[in-house]
């Protein structure tokens, strides 16, 4: 492996060619940064892949947002409040927030972003957090009130997320959202070359002061072995790695730093309960037997995390060694098969993406040898990432290797796939009355600890049903010149802190 990066890194020069600069020091001004994979799109309400979300939370504003400790911060909105039966959340906007065309954000921009979110046809990622929103007044241009339908301890959280982000009322009606990028937050985006590179520059008008450097100009650099070649020789100040291969050299560099964070993400095997045979429990539930985590965990991933359940906020996340079939048994998974009726096995399909996670093919590997011992013959076809994303929605697949992302709040993070009303059924297809139950009384709960018992047994239940294989939690990782300084890694893998980021002389 080691040989193979050795003639995986590219010469200085050879990386200078790709990224189309001299190979010096970066101007003070612009941070240089690259990463491996591009955003697919440019509408912060429909996008999922982590690199669209990315790029977009710098160019894109929320209500609020979460820090780096999941605390709920101000964002466009400076202060909220519920009412006393929770059943109206009022925000208050920043006087300085301001659209990147110079107009400011307004109350009629929040309304028309929620009513665009909550509109069917739109296909946003994240309708199913904003379904108790009743209807939406704006008394004054500062002044939002949600009224909703039943108190809903989570729906803060899911504002926090840029697929909530408040885009220009005028933009909507214009149709023009996607085609191009007028937000509110610290930057702006004046080139976008899809796959080769991205050109930001500072927003003068961004209402949370002046950025750290005066823009950013993003290199989409495939290898990331390349992109550690680029930073040795100082053509990049700062990265985002995915590949924990790539990241783990990057200590050795004595002018490097890593930033290496646990991240709320999580790596998974889903299966799809709507095609046979994985419409039988017990077949599930025989692959769920099968998988070893550890080893795919060790194998594809260095060891770099931990193995979870489908919980990952630490604060309510089981022992995964409590859930159903988290040790290894691959006798009992053979029983499971017999009773189902699959004593021979069967065949199936399993897609992955190249490139995210970087360790996808290798995870598919690990679990396609593991399930033969059950006689499953796993057939493995990656995808490049906009194909997979396609399919993904769709939910054209008999299993797929995802990364997924983790939220501060287990409703925010599931009630999407795992409810009646989620909008991405599409992708689980699979609920039943008790997750749905579940979800909805974790959504209701103000007790911390009543809460905590609902979730507990909403991941017992669904690790039981194994409509998916929970693998492994992982890093984020960032690479930096060491001149670099204001870099906050935070546990949702979010970037926005570059926008505070300075370059030491």
């Amino acid at each position: 492996m080691a040989r193979h990066l050795t003639r995986t890194l590219l010469s200085g020069i050879t990386v200078a060619a790709m990224l189309g600069v001299a190979v010096v020091s970066a101007q003070a001004a612009t941070l240089h940064m690259a990463w491996s994979q591009d955003a697919t799109g440019l509408d912060p309400h429909k996008q999922t892949a982590f690199s669209s979300l990315r790029l977009l939370e710098l160019i894109y504003e929320p209500l609020v947002r979460v820090d780096a400790s999941l605390q709920i911060i101000p964002a466009i909105a400076t202060s909220w409040a519920f009412s006393k039966d929770g059943k109206e959340l009022t925000f208050k906007l920043d006087p300085k927030a301001k659209f990147q065309d110079g107009t400011a954000v307004t109350s009629a921009d929040v309304k028309a972003s929620f009513e665009r979110i909550l509109d069917e046809k739109t296909g946003a990622a994240a309708r199913a957090n904003f379904l108790s929103i009743a209807s939406i007044d704006t008394p004054d241009a500062a002044t939002v009130v949600f009224h909703l339908s039943q108190p809903d301890v989570p729906i803060l959280t899911a504002m926090s997320d840029v697929n909530a982000a408040i885009v220009p009322a005028s933009e909507i009606k214009a149709g023009s959202i996607g085609t191009k990028a007028v937000g509110s937050g610290p930057f702006k985006l004046d080139k976008w070359d899809p796959n080769a590179k991205e050109v930001l520059s500072a927003n003068k008008d961004w209402a949370g002061g002046a950025t750290g450097v005066d823009g950013i100009e993003i290199s989409v650099l495939p290898d990331e072995a390349a992109i550690l070649a680029a930073m040795r020789t100082k053509q990049i100040d700062f990265a985002l790695l995915n590949d924990p291969l790539v990241a783990t050299l990057v200590p050795k560099e004595a002018s490097l730093q890593l930033n290496r964070v646990p991240v709320l993400a999580y790596h998974v095997l889903q299966l799809n309960p709507s095609r046979k045979p994985m419409t039988e429990l017990k077949v599930r539930q025989a692959i769920s037997c099968a998988i070893d985590r550890q080893e795919v965990l060790d194998t594809a991933s260095l060891g770099e995390g931990k193995v979870t359940g489908p919980l990952t906020i630490p604060a309510l996340a089981t022992d995964p060694t409590q859930l159903f079939c988290y040790n290894r048994d691959v006798e009992k998974a053979k029983k499971l098969m017999a009773e189902a009726g699959f004593a021979d096995g069967f065949s199936a399909t399993v897609i992955g993406a190249t490139g995210e996670p970087p360790t996808a093919a290798a995870e598919a590997q690990v679990i396609q040898s593991q399930l033969a011992e059950i006689g499953v013959k796993l057939d493995i076809k990656m995808m490049e990432l906009n194909v997979y994303v396609d399919a993904w929605l769709k939910g054209d697949f008999d299993m797929a290797i995802a990364l997924n992302g983790g939220r501060a709040d287990p409703y925010t993070m599931y009630n999407r796939y795992w409810t009646k009303a989620g909008n991405l059924q599409k992708v689980a297809n699979y609920i039943d009355d008790t997750l749905d139950s579940q979800m909805q009384q974790g959504r209701a709960e103000t007790d911390p600890a009543k809460r905590k018992a609902i979730f507990t047994e909403f991941e017992k239940h669904l690790a039981e049903m194994s409509p998916w294989i929970w693998l492994y939690t992982s890093y984020s990782y960032t690479a930096q010149q060491k001149n670099i300084a204001g870099f906050v890694p935070t546990p949702t893998g979010t970037l926005f802190s570059l926008s505070k980021v300075t370059i030491q002389q």
